[in-house]
């Protein structure tokens, strides 16, 4: 396939992954990730990797940036939002402290990304229902009182994980 043909089948995507550094849920980025033969790990403090989906019969490709909510990049932070076409919120549901925290990352995204990019939260864990803190109802209301998507993913059995992101690029396509 040409180069011409390939850009023209495919939508390339930049997706953040936010999350407070005590989540650093890479786990998620990695579930994600870990069926992509292309995947690249770069080591400039950002988890960076991609991977190619079928959405609505079309191909996006992901580029999907994930800083684990790290402090040293808060200086950095506008140029991480540049361009970003969505932008994942993810809090653990058994972490109170880890949802308090979603006002804040709510705020960043809105005033750093541009109008058009889609925010969904993550409430991640899933798994962990058992030991939830953050019931489903209370994210879910957060979610339409700020006008997110929302939808409980877990990284650990991959629940969800790829069609947080299929639904963000839904919008957008």
């Amino acid at each position: 396939m040409s180069q011409t043909a390939i850009s023209e089948t495919y939508f390339f995507f930049k997706f953040l992954v936010i999350e407070n550094a005590e989540l650093a849920n890479l786990a998620y980025f990695i579930s994600l990730l870990k069926k992509n033969q292309n995947d690249s790990n770069h080591t400039i403090g950002v988890e960076f990797g991609s991977k190619v989906i079928n959405v609505c019969g079309k191909y996006v490709k992901l580029q999907i940036r994930d800083t684990a909510g790290q402090e040293r990049f808060k200086s950095v932070k506008r140029s991480y939002y540049l361009g970003a076409t969505g932008a994942l919120l993810v809090y653990n549901i058994s972490s109170q402290e880890t949802y308090n925290a979603l006002t804040n990352w709510v705020t960043d995204a809105r005033m750093l990304a541009s109008q058009n990019t889609v925010i969904i939260l993550c409430g991640n864990k899933k798994d962990l229902d058992v030991d939830r803190e953050v019931t489903f109802l209370e994210a879910s209301r957060f979610a339409q009182e700020n006008e997110l998507m929302f939808l409980e993913t877990s990284a650990l059995t991959g629940e969800n994980v790829e069609e947080a992101f299929v639904q963000c690029a839904r919008k957008k396509t």
